[in-house]
């Protein structure tokens, strides 16, 4: 812990935040707890923010145990439908939810992230109720756009259509047809 604490003061005046990532964060939770609580802590970091990117699949009671020390977090949605959210990633959507809302209901949620990958998540099927769902949410919440690519995709993945900058484009309008003013598109589309 000291040596991470380390690299965070050695360049706690060029960042404004620490954001825990890779693979899924909160598999090391009691780490990312004792990480936030020791920043919180100490009057050289306070200033930070404390950010984890997420899955969405951490239980409440995990949630609740780094919520004093949470400044937000941001959540992968890769569908809206259970049955296409399990065909996906091998699990229900039910737990992110009540992570969205929960974080929501706290003010920790920074960012939902929509993966859109052509024919294959139901975003545009769906259009209509996920705006909806969307709208419910702080309107300081981000919804951020990502457009599905090859790179670093193995297995049955790699057969899925990339997703063009024209494709993440529409699926922009459409939200914001339907009154979403915070959707952030992706800076780059490699397609």
């Amino acid at each position: 812990m000291e040596e991470m604490l380390a690299v965070v003061r050695k360049n706690s005046l060029f960042i404004t935040g620490v954001t825990v990532t890779g693979g899924e964060a909160t598999l090391q939770l009691n780490f990312i707890t004792e990480l936030f609580t020791q920043i919180k802590a100490d009057p050289a970091l306070n200033h930070l923010t404390c950010m984890i990117d997420s899955n969405g699949s951490l239980s409440e009671t995990g949630w609740l145990k780094v919520m004093p020390v949470l400044d937000g977090a941001m959540i992968d949605l890769k569908a809206w439908q259970e049955e296409t959210h399990q065909w996906i990633t091998g699990r229900d959507n039910h737990r992110v939810f009540k992570t969205l809302n929960l974080l929501a209901e706290q003010q920790k949620l920074h960012e939902v992230r929509l993966l859109h990958i052509p024919s294959v998540t139901d975003f545009q099927a769906e259009i209509d109720d996920l705006a909806d769902y969307l709208s419910q949410l702080p309107i300081s919440t981000q919804v951020r756009l990502n457009a599905f690519q090859h790179h670093g995709v193995t297995g049955e993945a790699l057969e899925w259509p990339i997703c063009t900058k024209e494709e993440i484009e529409t699926l922009a309008q459409q939200l914001e047809k339907r009154g979403m003013k915070n959707v952030v598109r992706p800076a780059v589309v490699l397609s």
